[in-house]
């Protein structure tokens, strides 16, 4: 594919960025249907977070042009073909994992309303309704606004700057492929849906990985990629559900066991599939010494913010504590990962435990330092879920960093949770 005469074109059409609901990650689709059968009532507001304030994307992005994104995306509904491929499809070896009742409602569904208000040099985007509703703006969002970004910049270029532009992302992202080859028993998926570069870059991205990473490459979260290139569909759940449940808690008894009946629904939802455990929405450590003996017969554990080897010890003293054997589980890693991290990290537990690893933005996004001032460099834009019923949503993560909500609730949250010091990272992408 010519991405650069694509991109080009550009200049004079304005080419939707967002082409399909299922142009999304997997696991979006699989809460959306956990949602739809535990809590289909509840209202929930979405909010676009910049966390790269440097960014300025109200100066940047043109507020018409991306009211018209927005708007596509609201004329969206599932095609024939791909909803055929969501229901008859076998995921993770099970048929049939999306419900008739869920899909006569997904099929029917257009996304609801949005606000968007210019507040300085970033945009105010939020969305509310019904949870199932307005979780479903998420991912879109998010790649509509990288996505407009990207272009600012790259309308400036001529068409042979563009040609050149692309021939050095690809053998950037080329080299860090044959690097990757060298690691034995690698195993990796692409998680660069929400902060992708473009859909045509990611989908290349995906098809130098299958080519150039054979069966070390796993899949991809994007719905429409995997179905288009035939390849798994990868996720299983995210913060949004325990942030959620937690905002509805009524008292602190409550707020402690909220991320346990989350993972108590999640297992009746998918018949004891999709095992996976994200700890780290109120800390890993607290997480995993009140967690239930059930929890520990899960498949695994994903590490998403914190010191990456620091969870993952961790994740195996537990299962030890626990009495399971931590070679038969599962560790995916998936927060700011590049291919050194992820060489280092397999050479750390590889033996030790079964690691898996979800590359994301600096897989579909990594053009830094390949135009001046470093302009089309990742930066970290998130769009979460802020209130719940009216009540706000906080998470405070591994990182303090990543923290989010009222500083009255973080310090309430910290406190029923049991959280004490932590150590600041940087949040780059």
């Amino acid at each position: 594919m010519d991405i650069a005469t694509r991109v080009w074109n550009h200049k004079w059409r304005i080419d939707p960025i967002v082409r399909s609901l299922i142009d999304t990650d997997f696991y979006k689709l699989l809460m959306c249907q956990s949602v739809f059968r535990n809590r289909p009532e509840t209202r929930v507001t979405f909010s676009l977070i910049n966390r790269s304030t440097h960014v300025p994307l109200a100066t940047m992005i043109d507020e018409g042009e991306l009211r018209e994104q927005l708007d596509h995306v609201r004329s969206l509904s599932l095609s024939r073909g791909e909803s055929t491929w969501l229901r008859g499809n076998t995921f993770y070896g099970k048929r049939q994992m999306f419900r008739p009742d869920f899909m006569e409602w997904f099929e029917a569904l257009r996304l609801p309303e949005y606000h968007l208000e210019r507040r300085g040099d970033q945009y105010e985007l939020t969305f509310e309704g019904s949870w199932p509703e307005v979780m479903l703006w998420e991912i879109p969002a998010l790649a509509i606004l990288m996505e407009l970004r990207g272009r600012k910049v790259l309308n400036a270029m001529g068409r042979f700057e563009l040609q050149v532009l692309y021939a050095r992302a690809m053998t950037k992202l080329w080299e860090k492929i044959e690097r990757l080859r060298e690691i034995d028993g690698l195993r990796l998926a692409d998680f660069g849906t929400r902060r992708r570069h473009s859909f045509l870059w990611q989908d290349w991205c995906v098809q130098a990985m299958q080519e150039g990473l054979g069966e070390a490459f796993i899949g991809t979260s994007n719905c429409q990629i995997a179905q288009r290139r035939d390849i798994e569909a990868i996720g299983t759940n995210a913060h949004e559900l325990p942030m959620v449940y937690a905002a509805l808690a009524e008292d602190d008894a409550a707020l402690n066991r909220a991320p346990y009946d989350v993972l108590a629904d999640w297992h009746e939802e998918h018949d004891g599939n999709l095992r996976i455990i994200l700890p780290d929405t109120y800390g890993t450590e607290g997480f995993l010494a009140d967690a239930p003996d059930w929890l520990a017969g899960w498949t695994g554990i994903r590490i998403d913010s914190g010191d990456p080897a620091t969870g993952a010890e961790t994740a195996i003293r537990w299962w030890k504590e626990r009495g399971e054997d931590p070679s038969d589980k599962l560790i995916i890693f998936s927060d700011g990962l590049d291919v050194d991290k992820i060489s280092e990290l397999h050479q750390q537990f590889a033996g030790r435990c079964r690691v898996s690893f979800g590359w994301g933005t600096l897989l579909t996004n990594d053009f830094k330092g390949l135009v001046p001032d470093d302009a089309l460099a990742p930066f970290s834009l998130v769009c979460k879920a802020v209130a719940a019923d009216g009540k706000p949503t906080v998470k405070l993560s591994d990182n303090p960093n990543k923290a989010m909500g009222p500083k009255d609730e973080i310090a309430r949250y910290k406190r029923v949770f049991g959280v004490g010091a932590q150590d600041a990272l940087s949040v780059e992408v």
